[in-house]
């Protein structure tokens, strides 16, 4: 089965074009947008839908308003920021749902733009709830999935919405997404080098079940890296450990060996005698880490034989960050990483909120080949996982 993209649609001159997309972005406390690089990765979809000129219904969530209205939730900063992206008006509906929607979406000329309330103000949209997306499609003539981040979830937006309509598309944005995917894990160049972080093994060890049978290398940061290294043995002070996830971890270790993947660890750490930027810091060996100290940063060492091991990697993935990098103290090690893998001969694709804000801020982020717009769903991807968007997706395609 293979996915319709939105420039595979027949005419979609006057069509009333519902497309979702994930303009789930950060606000401040003023409810101004800090970082809008969700809603400008769709504006190709956008702008090729007004081409066309169909008329554009856009839906999508903000945080986690969990069933009720919430005005800090309303997605009217997400329209604002559009309009001004797009050059014309973006108007925001009151609703998702209801009369009064229906009627905005019935006035509509070729070339408008709408914006939906937040979906996530129902209960039924996390449900996957039927009647909710038969409320939501309100008659609409084409769907379009342009949320790669929540293609993970079976909502009601995501999933169920797509039986409400005889044409399902992904735009451009899912279309770069799977690509680049499949360039890397498909069919990739080798030396393929999966670099993972974060603080948890747990969220991260199907991804490495997955990536032994893929990989060539895989680099370990981050604290999960301090579940290994007990595991074997080290003493890690007051690091990070997932006590009850140390067997999986060595045994997903000697797998990795078993299958010739190469498997690295840090050497050396930047300990703190506490969880506080203020903390007392000092660099020392994997062997050496004080009793009650805490290892949250990889050592200058560690960063040498990290680099080295990308050296002649041709195609590279990343997830998760090598420390607390939002602290100045602990972001060496992080921003080392993002330097090495900017700088490489190597496709290089980066997932991952952490990794992603790390990158912008190193102020590398132009070298990436790519960088997803998922956190979870480009983890359920590594994991060997089908996506419930992507697969209603293939499933109705070309029907």
């Amino acid at each position: 089965m293979s996915i319709r993209y939105i420039d595979e649609i027949e005419n979609l001159s006057g069509k009333k074009l519902f497309m979702r997309v994930d303009f789930n972005v950060p606000l401040d406390d003023n409810q101004n947008i800090t970082e809008d690089t969700r809603i400008r990765a769709v504006l190709p979809s956008i702008n090729y839908a007004l081409d066309q000129k169909a008329k554009i219904i856009l839906a999508s969530h903000l945080g986690r308003p969990k069933g009720e209205r919430k005005e800090k939730y309303s997605m009217a900063p997400a329209a604002k920021r559009l309009s001004r992206l797009l050059g014309k008006e973006v108007k925001l509906a009151s609703d998702c749902i209801g009369d009064e929607v229906k009627a905005m979406i019935n006035a509509m000329q070729p070339g408008d733009v709408i914006m939906l309330e937040n979906v996530r103000f129902y209960a039924g949209e996390e449900k996957n709830d039927a009647d909710f997306a038969k409320a939501l499609a309100n008659d609409c003539d084409v769907y379009v999935n342009d949320a790669f981040a929540v293609s993970h979830r079976a909502h009601a937006s995501v999933e169920a919405i797509t039986n409400c309509f005889p044409v399902v598309a992904a735009g451009f944005l899912m279309k770069n997404e799977m690509n680049y995917f499949e360039k890397a894990m498909k069919n990739p160049i080798r030396p393929l080098v999966a670099i993972l972080g974060g603080a948890k093994v747990s969220g991260k060890i199907e991804v490495l079940e997955n990536l032994c049978d893929k990989v060539d290398k895989i680099i370990i940061g981050g604290g999960m890296a301090f579940t290994f290294l007990k595991g074997m043995g080290y003493n890690v002070g007051k690091s990070l450990v997932e006590d009850n996830l140390i067997d999986t971890a060595m045994k997903t270790y000697e797998k990795a060996r078993a299958q010739g993947v190469k498997f690295y660890l840090p050497v050396d750490c930047v300990v703190a005698d506490q969880f506080n930027p203020a903390a007392e810091t000092k660099v020392c060996p994997i062997q050496e880490i004080p009793e009650g100290w805490m290892a949250l940063d990889v050592g200058p060492a560690t960063v040498t034989l990290f680099t080295e091991a990308l050296q002649n990697a041709k195609t590279i993935v990343w997830n998760g960050p090598m420390g607390v990098f939002e602290m100045d103290a602990f972001s060496r090690g992080t921003f080392a990483m993002v330097s090495a893998v900017a700088n490489s001969y190597a496709l290089t694709i980066v997932g991952g909120g952490d990794t992603d804000v790390a990158v912008h801020r190193a102020g590398e982020y132009a070298k990436i080949s790519y960088i997803s717009t998922g956190g979870g769903a480009f983890l359920e991807l590594l994991e060997g996982k089908k996506l419930p968007g992507i697969k209603v997706l293939e499933d109705k395609g070309h029907q």
